[in-house]
């Protein structure tokens, strides 16, 4: 019988963990935490996160990474060396594969030698696994911060880009999240008694508060510090929203907050909708959304909007395992490429 598999998505901002036993994921960690701040702490921090995971030592860890994009690295290079220097400190002598964009694992060793294939290679791990039962569809995730929109037909990944600025220009990535992605990245004007306003451009509220006012977010995914400083409550989102157009509590009532959220909203869904359309346009016989991650509420709207049915992943993961695909993803791909090797 083979040992649990730990499957690992170290992001810049969020560690994703999962323990994965005889195909099924058995346990899931999400914590909050921002490396650039704090960059001794993650070898810990993964140790720590690993014993919450299960009770013995792990068979093996498959790793995704985006952290390399971080601004405490000057390059990518030095980033995705960063984080296999805390892995390896964190499981010393433990078996540890990483995954990358090309779809297959390699040792630290060899990442180390040639580094970018493992840089933000989470998406891929995601699509892979995807593609094994949903062989004609569009992924879609929705994270804290970005969006990915993979192509997957007959079974293949068909992503056309491979590095960050690629996906970018192919429409494969969107830089926007249901919680991290300020106001001021979403329009650039908002309804105001009966004409419109321009945003300001001040930091002032993020898309969490939009989603937290409207409902859609759950004040205990709400896991940065808010720009003021102030509780992820219901009351304090609608503050931050009003300072949107420079406002305050005082000056505007919740018909015209609920009117700034919604327009907020609108233009987050129609951005992931363009990029859906975008990349539909290279892959015309795609009909079906796979959606998820913390926003699979907004890539399934998105993903309706563009014409597709939607399928949420959670159906297929369960819906902790979804809320940290890419974790999930990695360890499954690693325990069913272990296993083909042992036969």
């Amino acid at each position: 019988m083979m040992s649990p598999i730990l499957g690992w998505d170290v992001g810049g901002v969020n560690l994703k963990g999962t323990r994965v036993e005889r195909g099924a994921v058995r346990a899931v960690v999400l914590e909050p935490f921002e490396l650039q701040h704090h960059p001794a702490r993650l070898a810990p921090l993964l140790a720590e996160l690993a014993g919450r995971l299960h009770g013995g030592p792990a068979g093996a860890h498959a790793i995704t990474m985006t952290a390399e994009l971080s601004q405490l690295f000057r390059t990518k290079r030095e980033g995705v060396r960063f984080v296999l220097d805390a892995l390896e400190a964190a499981f010393p002598g433990r078996p540890i594969h990483v995954y990358g964009t090309d779809g297959r694992f390699r040792s630290p060793a060899d990442a180390r030698r040639d580094p970018l294939p493992a840089a933000a290679s989470n998406w891929m791990a995601t699509a892979a696994l995807v593609a094994r039962e949903v062989p004609d569809c569009l992924l879609v995730d929705t994270g804290t911060t970005t969006t990915d929109v993979i192509p997957i037909v007959r079974g293949v990944v068909a992503a056309v880009g491979r590095t960050d600025p690629e996906r970018l220009a192919s429409g494969e990535l969107v830089y926007t999240g249901a919680l991290r992605t300020p106001t001021e990245a979403v329009a650039r004007e908002v309804p105001f008694r009966g004409g419109t306003a321009r945003v300001s451009a001040e930091g002032f509220a993020l898309m969490g508060d939009v989603h937290l006012w409207l409902g859609a977010l759950d004040p205990r995914d709400y896991t940065v510090r808010a720009p003021d400083g102030r509780p992820a409550t219901r009351e304090f989102a609608r503050e931050r929203l009003a300072r949107v157009v420079c406002a305050d509590r005082e000056s505007l009532d919740d018909g015209e907050i609920d009117a700034i959220a919604r327009a907020l909203a609108d233009a987050q869904v129609e951005s992931v909708a363009e990029a859906i359309r975008q990349v539909c346009a290279r892959a015309p016989g795609l009909a079906t959304a796979v959606v998820t991650g913390l926003g699979d509420f907004l890539a399934a709207r998105a993903a309706r909007r563009a014409g597709l049915e939607v399928a949420p992943l959670a159906a297929r993961l369960g819906p902790a395992a979804a809320r940290v695909a890419p974790a999930a993803a990695v360890a499954l791909l690693l325990e069913e490429t272990l296993d083909g090797r042992s036969r």
